[in-house]
């Protein structure tokens, strides 16, 4: 496969993304640890992801194009995202940030699997060896009858609603973005995420720390960043080269878990996540361009 230099700038942007939005599941696992409620820490997620695209919309002069052109679609996306961020902030309190995203990187899977049944898209045998292996890749990973784990199962099953959360989310969002722009539909996901947060924070608020407040302000930060890289990146090649470089957090997920936390990773989920990473490939390359939605990896954006 050959690039232009057009798609090796875009590919840099790409892994530039990614490479913030672990960072900023770093951030967001690193709060959690504190105890601070879920919502709580959507609530400032949300506000940073919505308030960083809102400038940028002023800076081009076009805000009136964040809005989405059908609310109520939207709506329902975004609310697949917010639970999916929700599992997300509960599945890094209980799994070491390697197994996290091996298990993530099971909704490319999912998505092929769900995109057959609602969107009749075609599955070959191939497609269905790879999505069969990669199911296999996360039982390898877990390896549930072993004594050496990372994780329990609260976080399992925190994981495996935000991988439906996000394969349903890809769906939705293939037919979305046939009449809405990437931007407008992170822009929603971040207001309502906000509006979520904030409304349970005027219920019940724990109080923050000037640590916990600076682990807010950088994980909103990166984030933003982060989707504002994805979108460079989505000007300048397709959404199915884009979306292929996001198996990169998972070393650099594995980078920071070891860093922080000394966490290395064991022989059963390097096997795992080999065969995971190698069937989401194979499906993304073998995916028609144009059933791959324009929007973040990251669900908020993760995975």
């Amino acid at each position: 496969m050959t690039f232009s230099l057009s798609d090796r700038g875009a590919i840099g942007f790409a892994v530039a993304a990614f490479t913030l939005w672990v960072l900023t599941d770093t951030c967001m696992k690193l709060v959690g640890q504190s105890g601070l409620p879920a919502y709580e820490v959507l609530a400032f997620l949300g506000l940073f992801i919505a308030g960083f695209l809102f400038l940028h919309a002023i800076r081009r002069g076009n805000p009136r194009a964040l809005w989405p052109r059908d609310t109520g679609r939207s709506l329902v996306r975004s609310c697949l995202d917010l639970g999916n961020n929700v599992c997300v902030v509960i599945a890094l309190r209980h799994l070491s940030l390697t197994l996290f995203y091996i298990l993530v990187f099971l909704a490319p899977m999912v998505t092929a699997v769900l995109g057959a049944l609602f969107l009749r898209e075609h599955m070959t045998w191939r497609r269905g060896a790879a999505v069969l292996t990669g199911f296999a890749g996360v039982l390898i990973a877990v390896n549930p009858f072993g004594s050496a784990r990372q994780g329990d199962w609260v976080g399992y099953a925190a994981c495996m609603v935000c991988v439906a959360c996000f394969s349903a989310n890809m769906v939705w969002s293939r037919v979305l973005t046939q009449t809405e722009s990437a931007e407008s539909l992170t822009f929603f996901s971040g207001v309502v995420m906000a509006v979520f947060g904030f409304g349970l924070m005027l219920w019940q608020a724990a109080p923050l720390t000037p640590l916990l407040s600076a682990g807010l302000c950088a994980m909103g930060l990166f984030c933003a960043m982060g989707s504002f890289l994805f979108f460079v990146a989505l000007k300048h090649t397709t959404a199915a080269t884009v979306a292929q470089y996001h198996y990169t957090q998972l070393l650099t997920g594995a980078l920071m878990a070891y860093l922080i936390w000394r966490t290395q990773p064991t022989v059963f989920m390097i096997l795992g996540a080999v065969l995971i990473v190698g069937s989401g490939m194979y499906i993304a390359i073998t995916a028609p361009r144009s059933t791959w939605p324009a929007v973040p990896a990251h669900g908020v954006g993760s995975d």
